[in-house]
Order: C-alpha cells, then sequence, then structure tokens
C-alpha cells in the first residue's frame, strides 16, 4: 500500500479531511502536525512514498526549508499544498512535482498523487529508455518528453526506439527501412522521411531537438544532449 504523510502544523481538519479521501482511494496516510527535524526524520523513517506539506503564509520559511530537507536526502514525491498568500513564495529552486492550489479539493489532490507517483516509477524503473527530456516506456510503450506523454504511432514509435538505441551512429534509408519496417517492405524509402517528419513534429520543439538530418546519407540520434 503506498504511504502518503501529510504534514500540517495547525489544520487538523483539514488533515482528517484528506486523511479519509485518500484512505478512500486506497492510500495509507500518516501525519505530522509541526516542522522540525524530527518530521524528516518520521517522513524518512516510516517508508513513506509520497508528501503532502501544507505551506501558508505564517509559516512558509519553514514549510520550503522542510520540503528541500525532504527532497534533498529523499527523492520522493513532495506536493505543496499552498494558500494564495503562499503562492507569490514558491520555492523555484525545488524543482516541485506538482503542487495544489487552496481550496483543495480531495479528487484532485488523488489525482495530483497518482500522477506523480506513476511518474517516479517510471524514473526508477530498470525497463525504460531515458535520454535528457526523452523518455521511453518499454512495458507501456509510451514516450514522454517534458513529462508530456507524446501520441506516437506504432511506426513512429519503433523508429524512434531504434534511432535512440545506437546515439550518434548514421544510418541511411535503407538500413532503417529494413530494420523498422521489415525485409519485406516493398514501398520506397521516402517513407522513413516521412515518418522522421511526423516524429519530429511530435517530439521536437524549440527547446528538443533529437535527431539529425545528415545530408545524402540519412539520420542519427543526437549523442549528447
Amino acid at each position: 500500500m503506498i504511504n502518503v504523510c501529510i504534514i500540517n502544523p495547525e489544520r487538523k481538519q483539514l488533515i482528517t479531511e484528506l486523511t479519509s479521501e485518500l484512505k478512500n482511494a486506497g492510500f495509507f496516510c500518516s501525519s505530522c502536525p509541526t516542522y522540525n527535524d524530527d518530521t524528516v526524520a518520521k517522513v524518512l523513517g516510516n517508508n513513506t512514498d509520497a508528501v503532502l506539506i501544507s505551506i501558508d503564509s505564517r509559516y512558509a520559511n519553514q514549510g520550503w526549508t522542510l520540503a528541500h530537507t525532504i527532497k534533498e536526502e529523499n527523492e520522493i514525491p513532495v506536493i505543496p499544498l499552498l494558500t494564495l498568500e503562499s503562492l507569490d513564495g514558491i520555492d523555484s529552486d525545488l524543482k516541485l512535482d506538482d503542487f495544489v492550489l487552496e481550496p483543495w479539493n480531495g479528487p484532485e489532490v488523488v489525482a495530483r498523487l497518482q500522477r506523480v507517483l506513476t511518474k517516479a516509477d517510471r524514473k526508477h524503473s530498470d525497463n525504460v529508455i531515458r535520454y535528457a527530456d526523452l523518455l521511453i516506456d518499454l512495458d507501456s510503450c509510451e514516450v514522454w518528453v517534458d513529462d508530456k506523454l507524446m501520441s506516437l504511432t506504432y511506426k513512429e514509435y519503433e523508429l524512434l526506439k531504434f534511432l535512440i538505441g545506437s546515439p550518434g551512429r548514421v544510418f541511411d534509408r535503407d538500413t532503417i527501412l529494413n530494420k523498422v519496417w521489415g525485409h519485406d517492405y516493398f514501398g520506397g524509402d521516402r517513407t522513413v522521411d516521412v515518418h522522421i517528419r511526423r516524429l519530429r513534429s511530435k517530439i521536437e520543439d524549440s527547446r528538443h531537438t533529437f535527431i539529425d538530418t545528415i545530408r545524402n546519407i540519412g539520420y542519427r540520434f543526437k549523442k549528447d544532449l
């Protein structure tokens, strides 16, 4: 069972409501009423899978410090529960997994928890290919860029998987055609160009360029990103 710790220094009613909602969704919940070193020890000692931490303007500094400490000592997902006032002091260095803005809605908190936990599972899975901001989940055949799920066709997925398997290596169109489409494919090699173009349009943007065109030869997946 997934263990979620709720850290809240003064809103007991919030803890009660969230605990009920999370238990109904199948989570095990523990709670900490303070921001201190004992809280960190409890979080790390209870095999906690995720942390919900309430941060309001009164305790903002202590809350952000505690969130930093938890992230540094154990890479578990941390989701701050923020008020409008504390949103102004959001810590950009923390690399938040997500956050929830007041008024907190139980189903929304559950949905965000499930999302970040799924992301954490992918991050630590052995059956994924990771390259910069691109991740291929070989179990689910999903491709993610910047934590966004890409909608690829089967051939686009197979093409990407083939190219990323040998970063820096240049493949001519015939080789790509044979490896991805098979030796029995009778279409022209320009189908490779079409699929590369479609693949790029989905996984690349102004910040991400994964595939190089090698003029008069073919394509390669970038070695250094």
